[in-house]
């Protein structure tokens, strides 16, 4: 339904490539993969291999409803989004958009869950030591990932925008980011934890 939209201004335009996962492995053109758990024999075998095959290829992850625990295993395994067999086009729409944008989805309720399990996957190019982080720091991370906006973290968390703004330039100094989606990325790499004094307003 998705890809039979007619094109919105200002929105993404969806061209699907068929192909077996070997073809479109190999074509530099495909960006973005689509793996539905319910019908493809290899799970997370599938999900995984393409994760270190093609690192920068965004996979879209199709499962079964009410799966927390397979929500957050496939993002581990490398997804950049989870939707259940349920879910609209509307939805579907809002989270291919959020992973373009360099981000990740996910149900609200599970980022915190999430996050705890990304920081206890190892990355062998990443520091033995992960970059240590303030309860504040946390949250903000946590809002960057759903693709918020500084005013939209500001107006979640009830503090200043220009507040916003300096956490998010300590986050990206520790993690040695240059942008927003580095950050993402290094985060979901496990290369952050908690920082124990974890106190700042």
């Amino acid at each position: 339904m998705v890809f039979e939209e007619r094109p919105v201004p200002g929105k993404i335009q969806l061209v699907p490539v068929i192909g077996t996962i070997q073809e479109l492995l190999a074509n530099p053109a495909v960006e973005y993969l689509v793996v539905d758990l319910n019908s493809s024999s290899g799970g997370f075998d599938t999900v995984e291999a393409v994760r270190r095959s093609r690192p920068g290829m965004r996979q879209i992850v199709i499962g079964p409803d009410n799966e927390d625990e397979l929500v957050l295993s496939s993002i581990v395994a490398g997804a950049r989004a989870y939707l259940d067999t349920s879910a609209g086009t509307d939805t579907i729409r809002q989270a291919i958009e959020i992973v373009v944008s360099g981000s990740i989805w996910a149900p609200r309720r599970l980022l915190s869950k999430l996050i705890d399990r990304l920081l206890d996957v190892p990355d062998t190019n990443l520091p033995s030591e992960p970059l240590r982080l303030t309860a504040r720091e946390r949250q903000v991370l946590e809002l960057i990932l759903t693709a918020r906006s500084n005013r939209e973290i500001a107006h979640e968390l009830g503090i200043e925008e220009r507040t916003v703004k300096a956490h998010v330039g300590r986050l990206m100094r520790k993690a040695g980011a240059e942008n927003r989606i580095e950050l993402s990325m290094r985060a979901l790499a496990g290369a952050m934890a908690p920082d124990p004094r974890g106190k700042e307003s």
